[in-house]
């Protein structure tokens, strides 16, 4: 059961989803802390860096099917793991991976602001 602080940031994690898949930057911007971190694969990138591989394209996340997701609070941090199926186009070859995604959100000034997002594969059999 969720409280409606874990329930507010779940939300804020799938609309997260949904901008990064229609490359809309413009909130994610708002949303990514100025000096967030973002893990992903075979690279680190940073607000800028991330911001401007989703608005060019370079990684594409089209399909996120998200199988779990949970949230845990520390304070003003919220950790928030999502399990998922992630189908991409990353520098113009179709991929799909399983993930858990690891975000990290920040609470400053009344406002949730991003400070990492990680992506680990999970190996399957």
């Amino acid at each position: 059961m969720n409280s409606s602080a874990d329930q507010e940031i779940i939300n804020l994690s799938m609309q997260k989803w949904e901008w990064m898949s229609a490359q809309d930057v413009a909130p994610l911007a708002a949303l990514f802390n100025e000096a967030a971190v973002f893990v992903h694969m075979g690279a680190t990138f940073s607000k800028e860096q991330e911001l401007d591989v989703i608005k060019t394209g370079r990684i594409h996340y089209r399909d996120v099917d998200i199988k779990d997701v949970s949230v845990r609070f520390i304070g003003s941090t919220a950790i928030v793991l999502t399990t998922l199926q992630l189908g991409s186009v990353v520098n113009g070859n179709e991929v799909s991976n399983p993930f858990v995604v690891t975000e990290v959100y920040v609470q400053q000034a009344d406002a949730w602001t991003l400070a990492s997002m990680s992506f680990t594969r999970l190996v399957t059999h």
